[in-house]
């Protein structure tokens, strides 16, 4: 028992040493978890200090060396108005005497007290209110930035006088706009300091309730200061875009909203081939812009601009086009390709985000304001001259679209009709009218464009007879068509025994003729070549594709006639032999059910 009793003692004698340690060890930790809080807390006062002293340096440099400098030019030479500089720089000499008489100094004297008074609320709170001073300058910084430009502009002794002292060492390599953008960031800087600064704070702190009032305070000014920042955000994007226009167009205006540029390719309405252009898009018109020769440094001109107002967008990618679309405009319509499919929904998101934005404050306003005028808005569907036609590929045209003559490069040129867009020969365009969206300007137009516009149809000796002769079965436009299709793309084609190699034409299968192949010269013609009646044909593969000299060939026969067809792809020839294979199947069936 002597033994268990010494063993007993021993292990009550460890266990409180044990305890003990413990305790020490959990009482160390906390202070020195209390002393970290203390430290980061002051860590977050120490730099409201340190920047508070940098930002009054900064408005001493605007007030006592800007505004100083140019005042006294101003009244000693008269050199620019007076007015001009006191619109420049509003109430400056208020905010820097209130930071540098009242705010720094008070801030300075609590951090050199901080082991017997730790805490920032309550100066905070007593001074807060004084930030409302800012809301004047914020509410000027717009009209301010502009005077600065224009008599940078205008006068060159406003221009030395700045330019002498942002040569200086304490300007630090910066402009005068940017040392103006200081106070209206500073605020925001205020609110952030004194979030972390909360953040940090136990909630049972004396400070803790100061604090939060303050920063309650200072967030009402800093949303003014925000908006401020965003607007000045958007100039700078509007000043770079101007500075990349070279000053051609006049976009540098507070209401207007850079929404998206960049590069994109341009399809020719005349033979399809891309071009390298430039677009910048606003949220009031879309600018069409050409590559300018330069040694140095990227330029644009502007080609053409299309207003927001009345814009269409429409999706125009084919088989042999890929990624296209199309705007079309009062002033202009183009045909853009894209260079990715990922590029091409970013641009239509952004057109179509800004059409519908446009015509849903057009709705308010015309809502608000009953004495609009009609003619103020013209409608995507206007009558015809009031805005640019949708361009038609000429490559797309075999045919003349008014009276079906094959064109020719020497006898039967394309031309586009500027009033329908439709392509036409010389003789079904050599009619002129005047168009409004051309800025009133006479513009080469067809037979049926000039009749509508000009009130009177043209003299009967400017007119063909073959303009007006009876319809054949063949005068079934392919576009038309191919919108109601059952089936329609470019394929290769042969006949056999007709002597003829593979030629490339454009298939279209009606749905109101789903049993009859029509054969284009190309996808708007408006006559075709050629229409084949299924009726009766078979549909196989060929024995043998190496012979014929063409991969994914199919054809149709009957006992006098065979066709052979080349599709670009496994894919689509799979799906012609699909649709003609199911047409035929039909007829049989029905055929079938006619006999019984």
């Amino acid at each position: 028992w002597g033994s268990v009793g010494i063993i007993s003692l021993s292990l009550s004698l460890s266990l409180s040493l044990s305890l003990s340690l413990s305790l020490s060890l959990s009482l160390s930790l906390s202070d020195q978890s209390q002393l970290s809080v203390q430290q980061r807390v002051f860590n977050i006062a120490n730099e409201l200090l340190h920047t508070e002293k940098a930002y009054v340096s900064r408005l001493y440099l605007l007030d006592q060396v800007f505004c100083s400098s140019l005042l006294e030019e101003a009244r000693s030479r008269s050199s620019f108005p007076l007015d001009v500089v006191m619109g420049i720089f509003s109430n400056i000499c208020s905010i820097y005497c209130f930071h540098q008489q009242f705010l720094l100094p008070a801030l300075e004297k609590r951090m050199a007290e901080w082991d017997v008074n730790p805490r920032i609320g309550d100066i905070l709170q007593k001074l807060a209110p004084f930030l409302k001073m800012y809301g004047e300058y914020v509410k000027n910084f717009d009209r301010a930035m502009e005077l600065v430009n224009t008599w940078m502009e205008r006068s060159s002794q406003f221009k030395a006088i700045v330019h002498h002292i942002q040569r200086e060492e304490r300007c630090g390599n910066l402009t005068l706009q940017h040392h103006m953008l200081e106070p209206v960031q500073r605020i925001p800087r205020y609110e952030l300091l004194l979030k972390d600064y909360l953040h940090r704070l136990p909630g049972d702190h004396d400070d803790f309730k100061d604090a939060q009032k303050s920063l309650e305070l200072i967030a009402t000014a800093a949303e003014h200061s925000n908006t401020a920042i965003r607007k000045m955000e958007r100039m700078r994007k509007l000043l770079k875009v101007y500075e990349l226009l070279g000053g051609e167009e006049d976009i540098v205006n507070p209401t207007n909203e850079l929404i998206k540029e960049g590069h994109i390719l341009k399809l020719s309405a005349k033979n399809g081939t891309s071009q390298d252009r430039y677009l910048i898009l606003f949220n009031d018109r879309l600018l069409y812009c050409v590559p300018k020769l330069r040694l140095i440094g990227q330029k644009f001109g502007v080609r053409a601009r299309i207003d927001v107002d009345g814009m269409e967008l429409k999706e125009s990618s084919s088989i042999n086009v890929p990624r296209t679309f199309l705007v079309s405009g009062k002033q202009r319509s183009l045909e853009l390709q894209a260079r990715t499919e990922e590029e091409k929904r970013d641009w239509i998101q952004a057109i179509q985000a800004t059409i519908q934005r446009h015509e849903q404050t057009l709705a308010t306003f015309h809502h608000l304001n009953c004495s609009l005028r009609d003619e103020d808005y013209t409608p995507p569907n206007s009558p015809l001259g009031k805005r640019a036609p949708t361009p038609i590929r000429e490559k797309e045209v075999t045919l003349c679209m008014k009276c079906q003559e094959p064109f020719n490069s020497i006898t039967k040129r394309r031309h586009h009709c500027k009033a329908c867009g439709h392509v036409v020969c010389g003789k079904c365009s050599e009619f002129r009218a005047r168009l409004l969206y051309d800025n009133n300007r006479a513009n080469r137009v067809c037979i049926a464009c000039y009749t509508t516009l000009v009130g009177v149809p043209p003299s009967p000796a400017s007119l063909t007879s073959s303009a007006y002769r009876r319809r054949s079965i063949l005068e079934k436009q392919a576009s038309v068509a191919a919108e109601n299709s059952v089936m329609c793309s470019f394929l290769h084609h042969m006949e056999k025994g007709a002597g003829r190699g593979w030629q490339k034409a454009w298939f279209v299968i009606p749905e109101n003729e789903p049993l009859v192949l029509y054969i284009y010269g190309a996808p708007q013609d408006v006559k075709a070549q050629r229409s084949v009646p299924l009726i009766g044909f078979e549909v196989s593969l060929p024995e043998s594709c190496d012979r014929l000299e063409r991969r994914f060939a199919f054809k149709i026969s009957q006992s006098h006639l065979t066709l052979y067809f080349s599709a670009d792809g496994e894919e689509l020839q799979r799906r012609w032999t699909e649709v003609l294979s199911r047409g035929w199947t039909v007829l049989e069936y029905n055929d079938g059910l006619r006999a019984n």
